[in-house]
Parts: C-alpha cells; sequence; structure tokens
C-alpha cells in the first residue's frame, strides 16, 4: 500500500483529482441540458469531447499509480489529460469569441429550427432541417461568463492540476 510520502499516491491525488473534477464539469453541462433544459449548440457539444476522452485517460493514470507501474506512464497519461484541457479551453475561447461577436462561428451553428416531427415518413427529412440553437448567443450567462466561458475556466484549472502532477518532484 501507498504511503503518504510514496510518489504513487501523489500521482494518484492528481490523476483522481483531474477525473473528479473533469465528470463535475461535463456533469454540470449535462444537468444544465437534461435538468434544466438548455439545449446544447454545436459549439457546446464539441466542447465536451475532451472532457469525455480525458475522464478515461485520468482513470488509467490513476490505475497505473494503484498498480504501480512506471510513474513515467502515469506522468504520460496526466500530461496527456492536460494538452486536452489546453484544447478544451482553447475550444471554449473560440466559442465565447464568437458569443461576443469577436468572429464568425462554424456554418453548423444556425439558428433555423423546425418543429418536432409528428410523422415516421418525415423524421429522416427532418435530420437534414432540424438543428440546435446558435452558436452566436450564450444561452445562460453566470457572473458575465457564458458556460463557454466558465469551461474556459475550469479547462485552465484541470490544466494546470494535470501539469502539476506531471512535474511535481515528489512524483
Amino acid at each position: 500500500m501507498a504511503t503518504a510520502h510514496d510518489p504513487r499516491s501523489t500521482l494518484m491525488l492528481y490523476s483522481g483529482t483531474l477525473a473528479f473534477g473533469m465528470v463535475a464539469v461535463v456533469g454540470s453541462a449535462l444537468g444544465f441540458q437534461h435538468i434544466g433544459g438548455y439545449i446544447p449548440c454545436a459549439l457546446c457539444l464539441l466542447q465536451r469531447e475532451p472532457y469525455y476522452w480525458g475522464v478515461p485517460i485520468a482513470l488509467g493514470a490513476l490505475a497505473t499509480a494503484a498498480f504501480r507501474l512506471p510513474p513515467a506512464l502515469t506522468r504520460l497519461l496526466i500530461g496527456v489529460v492536460g494538452l486536452m484541457m489546453l484544447i478544451a479551453a482553447g475550444m471554449g475561447i473560440y466559442h465565447s469569441g464568437v458569443e461576443w461577436g469577436f468572429w464568425p462561428g462554424p456554418s453548423t451553428c444556425s439558428t433555423s429550427a423546425a418543429t418536432a416531427t409528428t410523422s415516421a415518413q418525415s423524421l429522416l427529412d427532418d435530420l437534414n432541417t432540424v438543428h440546435g440553437p446558435s452558436c452566436t448567443v450564450a444561452a445562460l450567462r453566470i457572473f458575465g461568463l457564458s458556460l463557454a466561458g466558465w469551461n474556459v475556466v475550469a479547462a485552465l484549472i484541470l490544466a494546470a492540476i494535470a501539469f502539476r502532477g506531471v512535474f511535481t518532484r515528489r512524483a
């Protein structure tokens, strides 16, 4: 069993914190969607991808430390999570810029939306015409930041935790 001064326990702490943090962030986004009724735009959905991939990698890092595999492998996995969180932050910056009108969003972010299908016959036609909300309008702002802006904050904090874990002297 790892002791408090064992490098593996330190790496386990960083890996577990990252996994928990990413689950909390993406879980909050899913909560806003499924409980709060906020329909995500195309960029919102895209920003979740680094978290969906990062959680299993962080859990893999936790497992490598728990099973006493080489600490370099654990550090590598934590570093990958850190890079993924930097990508998530960049995606959030891009989306925030679209919301503030600093640059145009992708063509997949449209404001057109058809009504829900009432017949099975028109279902395939509706797949080509129904789109999510526009990426240019923030559905919600909390303390002046949209959810995309809060994603930037969360992703940068998680990236800092990851890189601290990679470069910590104890581990």
